[in-house]
C-alpha cells in the first residue's frame, strides 16, 4: 500500500512538473499577456468557467470582466480571447499573417495528419494551395451560378419532404431535421452529383451518421487538450472515437471515386454537361514545383469530408435559428412573408434572381447572423510566432479566440443588441458579412475567412425564404411564442437546445 502511494506521489509530482514547464517558458519571454482572471496552478481557468452553461456564454462573462483582450488558461494552453469589433480589426488588418495558425485539438488529429485540410493546415505554401482550389474552383461565382439548378432542385425536395411528413399540415415535424438533409443532400450533389438521401442506397444514411458522430465529438471538450501530459493516454477516448467513425466516412468517399474513375475509364462521362467537385479534385494537375501534380486519395478523402462536415452543421444551425427568432417574433415572421408573396406571387416558387428584390429576407438572415453565428469563436486561430498586439504579447502557439457572439452583441456598436430586429439591417444596407465590417463577422476575416460565404449567401435565403413562401407555420403543442426556449448548447456549431417543433399549413 505504502508503494502505491508513493507512485500516485510520484506521479502527481510529475504531472505538475509537466504542466509548469508548459507554461513557464510564457513567462520567459518579455513583454505583458493581456489581462485576464487569476489562475490556478496547473489548471489555469478552467474552474472558473461554469459547467452548467456553454463554453461562449462562461466565456464570454470572463471577457466582459477583463475587457475585449483577455488572456485565459485552459490548463497549460494559453488563449486570448477577443471580443470586440476593433481588436478584431486589429488582428485582422494588421497582424493577420502570424495569427494565421491553426490550434489542432486532439480530436482532429488522425493517422492522415492534416493532408487535404484547409480547416487544420497550418498556414503555408499547402494551405494556400487549398484555399486557392476553393476560390478558383469550388466556390467561384460562375461554378456557383452554373449549379443554381443544382440548388433548386434539393430545396423542392425538401418541400416534398416536408409534406410528406406533416401529412399536409395534419403532423408536426422537427423543422431542423429536414434543414440538416437539405444541406447534405446539396453537398452531395455538389460534390458528387448523387443523391445522398435516395431511400434506395444506404450509403447516404450511413456517411450523414459517421459524419454527424465525427462533429459530436469534435465539440466534446477533451482534457487531453489541456494537459499535453494526457494526450497519449486519450483518457476520454474521444480520439479514438473520432477516428474510427472518420475511417468509416472516408470508406464511402472511396466508393464514390472508384465508381467515378471506373465510369470514366469505360466513357459513361462522355457528354457530361457540367463538371461537380469530384471532377475537379481527380482532373486537378498542379504545378509539380510547389504543388503535387495529382492529389493523393487521402487528400480527396479529406476535402470531400471537410465539405460535409464544415457545411452541413453549419447552414442546417443558421435556418434553424431564423426559423426560431421569425415564430418568436409573429410581426416579422408576418412582414416577411408579406414581401415573399407580394414580390413573388402564388404560383411561382422563388428563384435565386428573386432574392436581390427581397431586402427583408436578406435583412433577417443577417440578424440570424448577428445574434447566431455558426462558430461563436469562430475556428481557433493560433499565433505561428510571438507578436506583440495592442501593447500586449502574445506568446507562439498562444491559442486565438475570436468572440464573434460577443461582437454581435455589442452593446457599443448595436441598438438593443438582444433584439431580434431585421429593420437594423434595412438601415444598414452597405453592411454585409464578407469580412470587412469587424462588427458583424460571423464567417471571420482575413485569410482563414470560410471559403464558403458566396455559397452560403445563396444557399440561405433561398432555403428560408421557400419555406416560408410555401407554408405557414405555427408552433406544436399550442405552445406560445412568448414561451419558446430559446437557448442554445454548443458542440462545434451553436444549435438551439430544444429542437424546433412546428406544423407547416400549406400556402393557399
Amino acid at each position: 500500500m505504502d508503494l502505491e502511494i508513493l507512485g500516485l506521489l510520484a506521479f502527481a509530482a510529475f504531472f505538475v512538473w509537466v504542466a509548469w514547464a508548459s507554461v513557464r517558458r510564457h513567462f520567459q519571454e518579455p513583454g505583458q499577456l493581456p489581462p485576464g482572471p487569476r489562475r490556478w496552478p496547473v489548471v489555469g481557468n478552467i474552474f472558473q468557467l461554469s459547467w452548467r452553461e456553454p463554453p461562449h456564454l462562461s466565456i464570454t462573462k470572463l471577457a466582459r470582466q477583463h475587457g475585449p483582450i483577455t488572456t485565459l488558461w485552459l490548463g497549460s494552453m494559453c488563449t486570448v480571447v477577443i471580443s470586440s469589433g476593433e481588436v478584431a480589426c486589429e488582428m485582422f488588418k494588421n497582424h493577420d499573417v502570424v495569427l494565421a495558425g491553426r490550434k489542432i485539438y486532439e480530436s482532429m488529429k488522425g493517422s492522415y495528419g492534416n493532408e487535404g485540410s484547409i480547416i487544420t493546415s497550418q498556414y503555408g505554401s499547402h494551405w494556400r494551395m487549398l484555399r486557392r482550389l476553393c476560390t478558383m474552383e469550388f466556390f467561384v461565382s460562375s461554378r456557383l451560378d452554373a449549379m443554381k439548378g443544382v440548388r433548386s432542385k434539393c430545396v423542392d425536395q425538401m418541400v416534398e419532404f416536408i409534406q410528406d411528413a406533416s401529412a399536409f399540415g395534419s403532423n408536426a415535424i422537427d423543422i431542423g431535421r429536414f434543414f440538416l438533409l437539405l444541406t447534405f443532400n446539396l453537398i452531395g450533389n455538389l460534390m458528387f452529383s448523387y443523391d445522398l438521401l435516395d431511400p434506395k442506397s444506404e450509403r447516404g444514411a450511413n456517411f450523414l451518421y459517421h459524419a454527424g458522430k465525427v462533429i459530436e465529438f469534435a465539440g466534446t471538450p477533451n482534457v487531453a487538450d489541456f494537459f499535453p501530459i494526457l494526450k497519449r493516454f486519450d483518457p476520454q477516448g474521444i480520439r479514438r472515437k473520432t477516428q474510427f467513425h472518420v475511417e468509416h466516412a472516408f470508406r464511402i468517399v472511396r466508393e464514390f471515386i472508384k465508381e467515378r474513375m471506373e465510369t470514366t475509364e469505360n466513357g459513361y462521362n462522355e457528354g457530361k454537361t457540367r463538371k461537380d467537385y469530384l471532377d475537379v479534385l481527380l482532373e486537378f494537375n498542379g504545378d509539380g514545383i510547389g504543388e503535387p501534380s495529382r492529389f493523393s486519395s487521402t487528400t480527396i478523402d479529406v476535402i470531400v469530408f471537410e465539405m460535409f462536415t464544415a457545411g452541413t452543421d453549419t447552414t442546417t444551425g443558421t435556418l434553424e435559428w431564423a426559423m426560431a427568432e421569425l415564430l418568436h417574433n409573429p410581426p416579422i415572421l408576418k412582414k416577411l412573408q408579406s414581401e415573399l408573396r407580394s414580390t413573388i406571387g402564388h404560383g411561382r416558387k422563388l428563384e435565386e434572381k428573386d432574392i436581390e428584390s427581397l431586402p427583408y429576407l436578406n435583412s433577417v438572415i443577417k440578424e440570424t447572423l448577428r445574434l447566431h453565428p455558426p462558430l461563436p469563436f469562430l475556428v481557433p486561430h493560433m499565433a505561428m510566432t510571438s507578436c506583440k498586439m495592442l501593447g500586449y504579447k502574445i506568446p507562439k502557439e498562444t491559442q486565438i479566440l475570436v468572440n464573434v457572439w460577443e461582437i454581435g452583441r455589442d452593446p457599443n456598436t448595436w441598438d438593443d443588441p438582444l433584439q431580434f430586429k431585421p429593420e437594423r439591417f434595412l438601415e444598414l444596407n452597405n453592411m454585409d458579412y464578407k469580412g470587412q465590417h469587424f462588427e458583424f463577422i460571423p464567417f471571420g476575416s482575413g485569410r482563414r475567412m470560410c471559403p464558403a460565404v458566396s455559397l452560403a449567401s445563396r444557399v440561405l435565403p433561398l432555403a428560408l425564404g421557400t419555406l416560408l413562401h410555401s407554408f405557414d407555420w405555427i408552433l406544436a403543442g399550442g405552445l406560445k411564442p412568448e414561451d419558446m426556449d430559446m437557448t442554445g448548447r454548443m458542440a462545434i456549431t451553436l444549435r438551439k437546445s430544444v429542437p424546433l417543433n412546428v406544423i407547416p399549413l400549406p400556402y393557399k
